[in-house]
């Protein structure tokens, strides 16, 4: 359970904000083409299966892969980042953002696309800079869309899965990698299978998200007046 609230406490805290960031900076751009290139390149990595990913990440940082070998190049020691624990949780969180904020941002760009371009014409008119658009009129339009991800978001806050944990993990992390929907799929599907255990254990994670959802939901009604219900 450490494991599972530590690793996705860390990926919401970066993962969340930053497809509101990137949907921001790309609808700013002057350069329209210049935007929907970005678009697409950010877009891109969501198709790449985690296998693919997985095999990415160690071609990167596998012990003789790139990074390692432009260390030993330079004089350093090799760093076996897949076999130390202290490593597991950085390159899960960093590439789990990489592969969906660009995807994740897609929703954002459409609730943009429909800010009234009146609003910005009478915010020049006043002398309000591109960054003050985007506080005072881009944002603000956006926020009840972001209030609803929010919501989603830490509903499935313990909904991990299993497979990219699973394709990383191994005997030197094992320690930070070993999480609820890893261990239910060990204990329900390979050895000698409790699946009434494994059962209970994923019922409890699904209670957890439940109670985190009604939680958000209700404050986000009180706050904002956003709510799912």
């Amino acid at each position: 359970m450490k494991n599972t609230f530590l690793l996705c406490i860390a990926g919401f805290i970066i993962g969340f904000p930053l497809p509101i960031l990137i949907a921001l900076m790309l609808n700013a751009l002057r350069n329209k083409r210049a935007g929907k290139v970005l678009q697409t390149i950010f877009t891109a990595p969501h198709f790449i299966s985690l296998v693919v990913l997985v095999g990415m990440l160690t071609l990167f940082f596998g012990r003789y892969g790139l990074v390692n070998n432009v260390v030993a190049s330079l004089g350093g020691e090799r760093y076996s980042y897949f076999l130390e624990s202290s490593a597991f949780r950085p390159l899960y969180i960093l590439s789990s953002n990489w592969q969906d904020f660009g995807w994740s941002a897609i929703i954002y760009i459409a609730a943009l696309s429909n800010v009234d371009p009146q609003q910005h014409e009478a915010a020049v008119i006043d002398g309000a800079s591109r960054l003050q658009r985007v506080f005072y009129v881009d944002f603000p339009a956006i926020m009840p869309m972001v209030s609803v991800m929010l919501i989603m978001s830490i509903g499935g806050l313990m909904g991990v899965g299993y497979e990219k944990a699973l394709l990383m993990q191994t005997d030197g992390n094992l320690g930070v990698s070993e999480l609820i929907a890893t261990y239910v799929y060990k204990k329900g599907l390979t050895g000698i299978p409790d699946q009434a255990y494994a059962t209970a254990i994923g019922l409890f994670n699904s209670v957890i998200n439940v109670v985190l959802l009604i939680v958000a939901n209700t404050a986000s009604k009180k706050f904002s007046e956003n709510s799912l219900w």
